[in-house]
């Protein structure tokens, strides 16, 4: 006798019907709707209790489900509250990400249909998409025709490929004598790249900057031509669009002279400020820019998409995928048309979500004006706020914007550099932070604390920025200002 054939679904769980799937997303929308409305009203940080909070959401394995509903508020009554609220139009801090909500409604497609496109020849179409994207993100920041590149989680991960392809096209397979140049104002993921491609700490040479906190190519010249005598071969410099610490821009123009003078790799961390590349006054501060070999960009930067959106630009995607390729038995044959991208020969991916669709469906339906615009008024915005600091009475504008980011600091009369001064300027931040409207942070420059302001969120305007300079005013005063 045989045995009786399995049914057709032992789990029909696991395929909701479409009335069911409606009501699914129904009922999410309901909540992040009114989350989203509530936004402008939510304290901008929130995460007091934070470790209580977790230890009462640590639970086992669940063996049986449990409703929607009940879920719904584990995740919006009690977890989304105790956060940094990164979407509200008060978070000034740090570079913001932004959370559009047509990005999520591109996820929510992609995820559904659920297509692999890390080989071209499983969905064409789709990977034509992410190309079209990809491209599109190159012409922001006046890559020529012919370049390309690949959407990341981010910009640390874009980084580490550059610094890859970078070692890979001027050292070859030998590279323990092979020298980074970067600004001392470097983003952590320059160095954290370095030591993850097998460069030792000692080979990454972190140059001075000048009073506006802009790379010294002329020292960074004098290193390299160090390095030189000393038989070490130098491959890779590193600039940047808009620095974490304080926004600034190096002369992209002069680094561009000099790595083409020295047969160097140029790449340009450009993930907070290549998107101003759209506003006329962006692409005048990051000229240059088009002359690098590879571009780090963070779409959920500046261009206000969900966390976990980057992308890695490069001139010449062969030199990609010279450095990324890596043949198998199991894969299907690989495009040898430039015209067709496999991602998976590009990247280090090669499982990966669809995350072109996040950036190609709001440049679809909006067009890239409706950005510049956005980038516009965040430029503006800067401005307002650095011309109301500078005539707060002992208020220092340590670094005035050269994009959307500015630093500062109250200096009291009689005050002396050292941690008497850094203690009072962070009490200055906490007395702004505590009132909840807006959320600045802080860092150490030349040796000090300074206060940041980031702007880049789309939802911050002009009222929330006064909102923010008059609790700036008050808790100048509190802390005697």
């Amino acid at each position: 006798m045989s045995a009786t054939p399995p049914p057709d679904s032992p789990t029909p769980e696991l395929e909701p019907d479409a009335a069911a799937m409606r009501a699914l997303v129904a009922a999410a929308m309901e909540r992040i709707g009114a989350h989203i409305e509530a936004l402008p009203a939510m304290p901008v940080c929130d995460v007091a209790g934070g470790a209580a909070l977790a230890r009462t959401l640590r639970e086992g394995l669940p063996a049986e489900g449990c409703p929607f509903e009940h879920v719904l508020g584990v995740l919006f009554d009690r977890a989304v509250p105790c956060t940094f609220n990164t979407a509200s139009p008060g978070y000034l801090a740090y570079v913001p990400g932004g959370g559009l909500f047509l990005a999520a409604v591109a996820d929510l497609i992609a995820d559904a249909t659920n297509r692999y496109v890390g080989v071209w020849q499983a969905a064409p179409g789709l990977v034509q998409l992410e190309t079209n994207a990809v491209r599109w993100l190159a012409e922001i920041v006046g890559l020529p025709a012919g370049s390309g590149g690949f959407l990341t989680t981010g910009g640390s991960l874009a980084t580490f490929s550059a610094v890859v392809t970078a070692r890979s096209e001027k050292l070859g397979e030998r590279f323990d004598d092979g020298v980074i140049y970067t600004s001392d104002q470097a983003h952590h993921s320059v160095q954290r790249a370095a030591r993850l491609a097998g460069f030792r700490r000692d080979q990454v040479r972190e140059i001075g900057v000048d009073e506006r906190f802009r790379v010294d190519v002329a020292a960074m010249a004098a290193a390299i031509a160090a390095d030189r005598a000393r038989g070490r071969r130098p491959c890779l410099v590193v600039g940047h669009a808009g620095t974490t610490n304080t926004g600034a821009v190096d002369d992209l123009a002069a680094l561009a002279d000099l790595a083409a003078r020295e047969g160097l790799w140029l790449h340009v961390d450009a993930a907070y400020g290549g998107f101003f590349c759209l506003t006329a006054r962006g692409r005048a501060a990051l000229a240059g820019i088009e002359c690098a070999d590879s571009v780090t960009l963070d779409p959920h930067k500046g261009m206000f998409l969900p966390y976990g959106t980057g992308c890695l630009l490069a001139r010449d995607p062969a030199a990609l995928r010279r450095a990324h390729g890596s043949p198998a038995d199991y894969l299907p044959p690989m495009q040898d048309d430039p015209d067709f991208v496999d991602y998976c020969e590009l990247s280090p991916e090669l499982s990966r979500d669809f995350r072109g669709l996040r950036v190609w469906l709001p440049l679809k339906l909006l067009g890239a004006r409706v950005f510049a615009r956005a980038l516009d008024e965040k430029l503006d915005l800067a401005e307002v706020c650095a011309a109301a600091l500078r005539e707060l009475p002992g208020v220092e504008l340590v670094a005035p914007p050269q994009l959307s980011l500015l630093a500062f600091r109250h200096v009291p009369a009689g005050a002396t550099e050292g941690p008497e001064l850094d203690a009072h300027n962070r009490r200055w931040l906490a007395a702004i932070n505590r009132r909840g409207r807006v959320f600045l942070t802080g860092t150490m420059v030349r040796g000090g604390f300074v206060l940041r302001i980031c702007v880049v969120s789309f939802r911050t305007h002009r009222s929330r920025i006064d909102a923010a300079l008059a609790d700036i005013r008050a808790g100048l005063a509190e802390v005697g200002g």
